[in-house]
């Protein structure tokens, strides 16, 4: 699995130890341990936490690819990361080595994505609903925000934030996160 190697090489890249990195992410010694190893799928929360705590996207952690002019990326190519958990599945649309990652979501009815962490200060994501209703919940005391299909919102990704199905279909949404202007904390 990729991703469990790419998490190991950007936490020695880095010159952190596990305790270093359970520290900075919130994630236990032994979760990181069998991540790693490839003994445990973590679910898309728990990478995204080791991806803030890395300074690194959860795109980047799955794949490797280089920046070109010109990517195509056929259906059947596309990084697709799936949550055991939740069947929430993330599917990346644009290169993962990019700064702006363009992104389909695809929650199952009635389900929600959990708590994801804040990215670094300058990190925007612009949702846009194609199927469903869908309610995103930001902060720590959230403000909560319901679209529904055909519906768009943009926010500083700074905070806490949540998604969740409020529909009895699949909810199919679009994300973009632009990391461009990100400040390191």
């Amino acid at each position: 699995m990729e991703f469990s190697t790419n998490v190991k090489h950007a936490r020695k890249s880095k010159g952190y130890t596990l305790e270093e990195l359970s520290e900075k992410s919130g994630v236990s010694r032994s979760m990181l341990s069998q991540i790693e190893r490839g003994d445990k799928n973590p679910t898309i929360n728990i990478a995204s936490q080791i991806a803030e705590a890395l300074d690194e996207t959860i795109s980047s952690l799955l794949g490797e690819e280089e920046k070109r002019s010109i990517s195509i990326i056929r259906s059947h190519e596309r990084l697709v990361y799936k949550d055991g958990k939740t069947k929430f599945e993330r599917h990346l649309l644009s290169p993962p080595a990019n700064d702006v990652e363009f992104i389909l979501n695809k929650l199952p009815s009635l389900k929600e994505t959990g708590i994801f962490p804040p990215h670094k200060k300058g990190v925007e994501e612009y949702i846009y609903v194609a199927k469903g209703k869908l309610q995103i919940q930001l902060g720590e005391e959230p403000q909560i925000y319901t679209l529904e299909e055909g519906d768009s919102l943009y926010f500083e990704a700074d905070v806490n934030h949540r998604f969740v199905n409020l529909s009895e279909e699949e909810c199919n949404y679009f994300l973009i996160i632009n990391s461009a202007k990100r400040m390191y904390r």
